[in-house]
């Protein structure tokens, strides 16, 4: 077996495999509880913008994740906060091509947890020396801090 990244990989006493047809089948009946994908960009309402081909006169290489983000019940996304330059992934509207509308449910990041609900961004953690206002400072949408906000540890 190999990762995506061709590295070879062994299977532990109890794990399990299938094939790349059952994989989608399961994605597209929707027998999918959560789904966990990596962005380039979230907004504020739940929008999913996670492909790139980096070139404008490429084709677009989408991949599989369109299935997995209609398919799944919860879509989490896992991503940095802020771009290499500094600018900030999450966002009021994406910039970039969607992948799914409005199906974003939870992100994290590196600096916090945030939950996409229908009163805006919640935050729910944050890492240790971080503030409302300096998580806000470097978040391209409105975030609310409604209640107690968790310590976010590793």
């Amino acid at each position: 077996m190999l990762t995506p990244e061709k590295e070879p990989i062994t299977l532990l006493s109890g794990g399990s495999y299938f094939d790349s047809a059952l994989s989608f089948m399961i994605m597209r009946g929707g027998h999918l509880d959560y789904s966990v994908l990596g962005a380039y960009e979230t907004s504020e309402s739940g929008d999913l913008a996670n492909w790139s081909t980096g070139d404008a006169a490429a084709l677009p290489g989408i991949g599989g994740a369109m299935d997995l983000a209609v398919g799944a019940r919860s879509i989490w996304v896992i991503m940095e906060h802020t771009t290499k330059e500094g600018n900030p992934r999450i966002v009021t509207d994406c910039r970039l091509p969607l992948t799914a509308p409005r199906v974003v449910k939870r992100i994290f990041t590196n600096l916090a947890v945030i939950d996409v609900t229908p009163w805006g961004l919640q935050i729910c953690e944050m890492v240790e020396g971080m503030t409302v206002a300096k998580l806000q400072g470097v978040t391209g949408a409105r975030l609310v801090a409604a209640g107690q906000i968790a310590l976010l540890t590793a």
